[in-house]
């Protein structure tokens, strides 16, 4: 199974190629929109500004050949942290519009700065299962992931929520609509819990 881990400029894309690598699958960089067409299954990986992203995806072909595989041809898709972000219709940062597979747009963590709440949010939390997924298959809800984000997605359609996280509000964390699936948080980083999540979308 050929699983393409897109390269648009921006994100730690060899750290989640080394961890769904060690899951015994078959990852690879994909930079070419043939490339991205012809994968089994795609993760879009990031950390950066939205906007710089958008232009970025767009720049490389990127962005219509991701609509072609996913909206047309059907493709899963997992967005991790920025990646996620993308998904939604539109974004504070940059005033950019991102992918629209997802109902509901991004916006900033509206929270008082305080020693117990900075922005970004930095570090490990834990998530609150909103409802069975096979993303989230083998959790109990008391597992932690890491995060490092100041954004997150307001979500349109409340059927698409997997998780939400409370960090000075309750936001939402992971998302599910047909094939395409998000989280804000680094699989990647999060030890036995994000190898899990990784092992539930190869699996899908």
């Amino acid at each position: 199974m050929k699983i393409a881990i897109v390269d648009y400029g921006m994100g730690n894309l060899f750290s989640v190629y080394k961890k769904i690598k060690q899951l015994k699958a078959d990852p690879f960089i994909a930079i070419s929109p043939s490339e991205i067409v012809s994968a089994d299954k795609i993760v879009i990986p990031g950390v950066g500004h939205f906007g710089k992203a958008m232009t970025n995806l767009k720049l490389s072909g990127a962005f219509d050949a991701l609509n072609e595989a996913t909206v047309v041809k059907k493709i899963p898709v997992l967005g991790i942290c920025l990646g996620m972000q993308l998904m939604a219709e539109k974004s504070e940062e940059g005033n950019a519009t991102g992918f629209g597979w997802i109902k509901g747009n991004v916006v900033r963590f509206s929270i008082d700065h305080s020693d117990r709440f900075k922005i970004p949010q930095t570090g490990w939390n834990t998530i609150n299962i909103k409802k069975e997924s096979r993303l989230l298959k083998g959790l109990n809800g008391k597992e932690e992931f890491y995060f490092l984000h100041s954004y997150h997605i307001e979500v349109g359609d409340s059927s698409d929520i997997l998780a939400s996280t409370d960090f000075g509000y309750e936001y939402v964390s992971a998302v599910e609509r047909r094939n395409f699936f998000g989280v804000q948080f680094h699989t990647e980083k999060s030890h036995a819990a994000g190898a899990q999540i990784l092992k539930n979308f190869i699996e899908l």
